[in-house]
């Protein structure tokens, strides 16, 4: 586990550090949507939230004197050929989100970048390009970290998203700079996700509510087995929830469900007793599409026939009532298919109810991924405490692993 102080992750940031005159290289998440994935189009950047997620730290940096040498990677090309991943549109959007010149390279590393990065000056800022185009960077290759270490005095990763990554833009740079004195720090960004999330890994309030969803229990088996050791209660719903309720020997149709992970299920209801909390009634139909006629069944009576998509109103009354006295609830994943409208009534709810359940005075941390753009999609996203910007990062963190972007940063 990382070391904590209290409820948050003991990582200097960059309040912690003087940035005057100094070249810093900031790992950013901008991984952003783009209108079109063919290399001729005119491409732009569809939404600029993760973009807009960076600006506090950005400024910061540039208000106190800092020349900024961004680094951040875009989709998954599989080679540098693969343009419709270049990091133009990105550098176009930062420029009018900052209200200054980005100057855009073409390379990660090599001759142009290294004489680009000699002759900045304190207030610019260079991005470089997608450093996935980089061969070693998913490798973390050790040539590539000390080449990008290479070009700033201070390195900054406000990229939570990639943290649970070992690359040489998360990992091996921050040791590059470290090596020749220079200090590797969190973000904002970065601060803000590991305070939220560190609170319910270290040192959660109690009663805390986790509420589990999404499609496949064994992307989760160690988040469960983690979280019935902090949380008191266990909402389960989603996909997942049908292989519980086979584990249980119920009858579920034709429903999604894990057939390897019927024995996890078994031992985790088992381990479980009462804290693990599953569906009531589901809505049920008869094929997987947008318009299939649903109906809603208790949820030990699916037909054979038909499958369950969503969670019913039973179960949402039901959880509303677990969910009464909480102090702290984390929800990962969706209760249902969220993507088709007649599906997505439970997980809208659900995120109604959260939204109440804050303007009480409760936390409710929403743990990116699904999740998140359930709750964007309800129009409820300013209503949650906190909304993690990483859906895999925030999964390990609350599965209690040690994620390498967090661990390499200097300690306070």
């Amino acid at each position: 586990m990382l070391k904590m102080k209290g409820e948050r992750m003991n990582k200097k940031t960059i309040r912690d550090i003087d940035v005057n005159g100094k070249k810093v290289l900031v790992r950013v998440d901008f991984n952003v949507p783009l209108s079109s994935k063919d290399p001729q189009d005119s491409i732009t950047v569809t939404d600029d939230l993760r973009i807009q997620a960076a600006l506090p730290t950005l400024s910061y940096l540039l208000e106190h004197g800092a020349a900024l040498i961004l680094c951040s990677h875009l989709g998954r090309p599989k080679s540098p050929a693969d343009k419709q991943y270049a990091m133009g549109p990105v550098a176009t959007r930062l420029s009018v989100l900052l209200a200054r010149p980005v100057t855009k390279l073409d390379e990660v590393v090599g001759d142009q970048v290294t004489t680009a990065v000699a002759a900045m000056k304190p207030g610019d800022v260079i991005l470089l390009e997608n450093t996935r185009f980089a061969a070693g960077e998913t490798k973390n290759d050790p040539e590539l970290s000390q080449k990008l270490g290479a070009l700033a005095d201070i390195y900054v990763n406000d990229a939570f998203g990639s943290a649970h990554r070992a690359h040489a833009s998360t990992e091996g740079a921050a040791r590059a700079i470290q090596s020749k004195g220079g200090a590797a720090v969190a973000g904002f960004l970065m601060e803000k996700e590991l305070n939220a999330l560190g609170t319910a890994v270290s040192n959660p309030p109690h009663p805390y509510v986790a509420i589990m969803g999404g499609a496949k229990i064994s992307d989760k088996i160690k988040l469960i087995e983690n979280l019935l050791n902090t949380a008191d209660k266990i909402l389960i719903g989603g996909g997942m929830a049908n292989t519980f309720l086979k584990a249980k020997g119920q009858e579920v149709g034709t429903s999604l469900i894990e057939a390897d992970a019927l024995p996890e299920a078994k031992r985790l209801l088992e381990l479980a007793g009462e804290r693990l909390i599953l569906p009531q009634d589901l809505v049920v139909a008869d094929k997987f599409a947008a318009d299939a006629a649903a109906k809603v069944v208790p949820a030990w009576g699916i037909p054979a026939h038909q499958m369950a998509l969503d969670v019913g109103p039973d179960t949402l009354e039901h959880f509303n009532q677990e969910l009464q006295g909480a102090q702290l609830v984390v929800w990962n994943g969706p209760m249902g298919v969220f993507e088709f409208d007649r599906f997505a009534e439970g997980t809208n709810n659900l995120a109604k109810l959260l939204a109440q359940l804050v303007n009480m005075g409760v936390q409710v941390i929403i743990g990116g991924g699904d999740s998140a753009a359930a709750v964007m999609k309800a129009g409820l996203a300013d209503k949650m405490t906190h909304i993690s910007t990483g859906g895999g990062a925030s999964l390990e963190l609350l599965e209690g692993k040690v994620l390498p972007g967090i661990a390499v940063l200097d300690n306070k």
